[in-house]
């Protein structure tokens, strides 16, 4: 599954992609695109990727007159996993952060990261590998040192624990505020250049495109740890 995704997302990335099916059964790449798009390209998109080939005949089926159909989605649909992930977290955290009527907004922020970062890392261990291999395609550090995918997994379960447990807080909000940074600056190059790959939030569990949802995840992480940290003193 891992070089599943790495091939579909590397070849999903080319403009013109639409959607990529690689079959290894049967040694086929089914590859939809709204024009003519020529195998050298995708044979370049591959040249780092000696083991990852596309050879031998290619058939271009446009569709059937009268019978062509758009499946589109709309706004919610797509985002849903991470909308209904988002509610559960917000609803445990304002209700653990609401006591004899008080609200704590540090109590807040404290049970919301640690439901967010618990969440996202189970996500990613059920593929780590594909989760590593789709992070690669665009986080800077994963680019030059593929490991940091898997060490990224259990930084953030290591981060959600913390959290949970209110272990070295002050601490901890300058890691997150470090990594979370740095995690969003490939996300923002990724998105600036339109570039059509899946984001790895979610690990491979979900096929969400990276967007400026995947951006708000990031900064809204950033803000609660600088927000913290001033708090906190």
């Amino acid at each position: 599954m891992g070089c599943k995704t790495k091939i579909e997302d590397l070849l999903s990335a080319v403009a013109g992609v639409k959607r990529v099916e690689i079959d290894f059964p049967n040694k086929t790449a089914d590859i939809e695109m709204d024009r003519h798009i020529s195998t050298s390209v995708f044979t370049g998109v591959l040249q780092d990727y000696p083991k990852y080939q596309i050879s031998g005949v290619v058939t271009v089926n446009p569709p059937a007159p009268f019978t062509e159909e758009k499946e589109t989605k709309s706004w919610f649909a797509t985002y849903k996993p991470i909308i209904l992930i988002f509610g559960y977290i917000t609803t445990i955290s304002v209700n653990a952060a609401v006591t004899n009527g008080y609200f704590s907004i540090l109590e807040w922020m404290r049970v919301f990261m640690a439901g967010f970062f618990m969440t996202f890392s189970f996500f990613k261990m059920l593929g780590l590998k594909a989760f590593a291999e789709s992070y690669s395609m665009y986080d800077i550090i994963a680019k030059r040192i593929p490991v940091w995918g898997y060490i990224y997994a259990f930084l953030e379960l290591g981060l959600g624990l913390s959290y949970a447990t209110n272990f070295k807080s002050s601490i901890i909000n300058y890691i997150t505020l470090l990594v979370m940074s740095v995690s969003i600056i490939g996300v923002l190059q990724s998105v600036i250049n339109k570039r059509k790959i899946k984001c790895a939030c979610l690990g491979a569990v979900f096929n969400l495109p990276m967007s400026t949802v995947t951006i708000i995840e990031d900064a809204l992480m950033i803000a609660m740890s600088i927000a913290m940290i001033i708090l906190m003193r």
